[in-house]
C-alpha cells in the first residue's frame, strides 16, 4: 500500500493566497482619474471643438443690379445683423457700391465675423461684427519708389527705351509731355539722349498703379530740352522747363505717337491714287491700322462721318479760328460725334484706310480761317507760365531736380 506524505495545513494556505493575488494582478486596473485613457479623450473633445471654429473666408465681386440686402442673404448674415448695419450706416458708405466692387466674407466657423468691400487698390470698407457691430473706411499705406532710367537712341525712342526697360506707360508720358516741341517722328535722330526718374505707387509690396514722371531731360539733335513735374493746386499736374515756361501748348505737335511721315505738306504734289497734280494740304503719317488717333488741341466736333476722298473724317473747331481734320480713319472712337466737346490727347478715331487711300495711314490738316498751315513747321502757342505766387515754391523744386538729374547722369552715363 502506497503511503502519501502529509503536506503542513499551513504551506498550502499561503500557496493558495499567492495564487490569488497573482491573478488580481493580471485583471484589475489600478489607474486613476489622471490616466492616460481620460487624457486621451479629453484631447480629442478639444480638436473637435477647435475643428467647429476653423477661420474661411469667401469673396464675392458685386453684379451689375445687385444691392446689399441681396448679397448678404446669399452670404448668410443674420437678418437682424443685416438691418443693425444699415442703422449704423450714418454717412451713407454703403449707398456707394458699385459693380466690380469685391467684398470679402469672413466666418469663424458658422458665424460671420467681418464684411470687408474693397473699393479699389488702397481703400476699402470694413464691417466689423466681432462682439458688436462698427463700419470704418481703411486705406492702406502707399510707398513712392523712384526710378532712375538713361537711354541713347539708335533706331527710335520707343526701341531705346523699352532698352532700357521703362514701362510702355512711362514712354508713353514721355512722348507727350515733350510732344509740344518734338515730334518723336519727324524730329528724332541717332545719337539723341534721354534722362528721367519717375515714382510708381506701392502697397504691401504690390503696384497700385502706373508711374509718374518727376522730372525728364531729353537731348534732341544738340538742344536739351526738361520737364519738370509741378503740382499748380492739388488736383492739378503740369510740366514746366527750368524757366518755369509751361511745356504744354495750345497744339500737339503730331496726332499720333511713333508713326512716320510718309507725305509732307506739299501745294503741288501728284496725287497717289488720281495721278494728277494736286494740293496736299497736309500731313500723312503712315501707321498701322487701328492705331489711335488723338485730338491735338482740346475743341467742339464740328463733323464726324463719310465724305469723299477723305473716307471716315472728323473736323475739330478749336479757338482762335483754328481748326483740324483728320481723315482716312478705319473707325471712330466710341462716343465721338457732332457738337461732343474733346480735350486734347484724348482719342477720337483709329488708322485706316478708307477714301482714297493706297494704305493705312492718317490724313491731318491744319488750318488758321481758311487758310491751311503745314502743322509740322508751325510755331504752337505756349500754355500759362508758372505764376509769380507760386515761383519760389517751384525754385525749390527745380534746384533738388538738377541735383538728382546730375546724379543720374554720372551713374548712368550714355554709351
Amino acid at each position: 500500500m502506497v503511503g502519501f506524505k502529509k503536506v503542513p495545513t499551513k504551506a498550502v494556505l499561503l500557496t493558495f493566497l499567492i495564487s490569488i493575488f497573482l491573478i488580481l494582478l493580471l485583471y484589475v486596473d489600478f489607474s486613476t482619474d489622471d490616466s492616460l485613457p481620460i487624457e486621451i479623450i479629453e484631447t480629442s473633445e478639444s480638436f473637435e471643438d477647435t475643428a467647429s471654429e476653423v477661420l474661411s473666408y469667401q469673396i464675392h465681386e458685386v453684379k451689375d443690379g445687385e444691392n446689399l440686402s441681396i448679397i448678404f442673404e446669399d452670404f448668410k448674415v443674420p437678418l437682424n445683423t443685416a438691418y443693425r448695419i444699415f442703422r449704423l450706416d450714418e454717412k451713407k458708405l454703403l449707398s456707394n457700391i458699385r459693380p466690380g466692387d469685391k467684398m470679402r466674407f469672413t466666418y469663424l466657423g458658422e458665424e460671420i465675423t467681418s464684411i470687408e468691400i474693397g473699393k479699389d487698390r488702397i481703400n476699402s470698407l470694413l464691417i466689423d461684427l466681432d462682439g458688436g457691430i462698427s463700419i470704418k473706411e481703411i486705406s492702406k499705406e502707399i510707398e513712392l519708389i523712384q526710378s532712375f532710367k538713361s537711354g541713347t537712341i539708335r533706331t527710335s525712342f520707343y526701341e531705346a527705351a523699352l532698352d532700357a526697360d521703362i514701362p510702355d506707360s512711362i514712354i508713353m508720358d514721355f512722348a507727350y509731355i515733350f510732344g509740344w516741341d518734338v515730334d518723336f517722328v519727324f524730329d528724332i535722330r541717332e545719337g539723341d539722349s534721354f534722362f528721367l526718374i519717375y515714382e510708381t505707387p506701392f502697397s504691401d509690396g504690390e503696384k497700385i498703379k502706373n508711374g509718374d514722371i518727376v522730372v525728364a531731360k531729353f537731348i534732341n539733335n544738340g538742344k536739351v530740352y526738361k520737364a519738370n513735374r509741378f503740382f499748380t493746386d492739388i488736383n492739378k499736374k503740369e510740366f514746366f522747363d527750368d524757366a518755369g515756361n509751361n511745356l504744354q501748348k495750345a497744339f500737339l505737335r503730331a496726332p499720333l505717337d511713333f508713326a512716320y511721315i510718309s507725305s509732307h505738306f506739299n501745294p503741288n504734289r501728284m496725287h497717289p491714287v488720281l495721278h494728277t497734280i494736286r494740293a496736299h494740304n497736309g500731313t500723312d503719317y503712315a501707321a498701322q491700322r487701328g492705331s489711335p488717333v488723338r485730338t491735338t488741341g482740346n475743341g467742339t466736333i464740328k463733323y464726324a462721318g463719310r465724305r469723299n476722298g477723305c473716307g471716315n473724317e472728323i473736323v475739330i473747331q478749336h479757338t482762335n479760328d483754328y481748326s483740324t481734320r483728320y481723315c482716312h480713319l478705319d473707325k471712330f472712337h466710341s462716343g465721338i460725334k457732332k457738337g461732343k466737346k474733346v480735350f486734347q490727347g484724348e482719342t477720337i478715331g483709329y488708322v485706316g484706310s478708307t477714301g482714297l487711300a493706297t494704305g493705312p495711314h492718317l490724313h491731318y490738316e491744319f488750318k488758321i480761317g481758311n487758310k491751311h498751315i503745314d502743322p509740322v513747321k508751325l510755331k504752337l502757342p505756349s500754355a500759362e507760365p508758372i505764376s509769380k505766387n507760386l515761383k519760389p515754391d517751384f525754385d525749390t523744386l527745380i534746384r533738388n531736380n538738377i541735383i538728382m538729374l546730375e546724379k543720374l547722369e554720372s551713374l548712368y552715363p550714355n554709351e
